[in-house]
């Protein structure tokens, strides 16, 4: 089974802000942040919904996008996110966690 790779956005609860990251396993990485086990920025704004991602067949591809995605505007990420997540909701839930 070839690898994937993954862009995503965190959101807190209040959705006031967000985070761009990229990994392998998206599940494993989400339940991370959840159960705060990496100090940082995701743990000090209790950054754990996922709210936007993103697949790639290469590393080099996902991080590229990461790095466009963070010069964007925040109004444009929110275009994004909306684009595919209109209610914001917690799309974890989907994923096998």
């Amino acid at each position: 089974m070839p690898r994937q790779y993954f862009v995503y956005v965190l959101m807190n609860r209040w959705r006031t802000t967000s985070y761009i990251g990229v990994t392998s396993n998206l599940a494993r990485r989400i339940t991370q942040h959840r159960e705060k086990v990496v100090e940082g920025f995701t743990k000090r704004y209790h950054l754990t919904m996922l709210v936007y991602y993103e697949t790639f067949p290469t590393a080099y591809e996902a991080i590229s996008r990461e790095k466009q995605l963070k010069r964007w505007s925040r109004e444009k990420k929110i275009t994004l996110i909306h684009s595919t997540n209109p209610d914001l909701k917690d799309l974890s839930d989907d994923l096998a966690l």
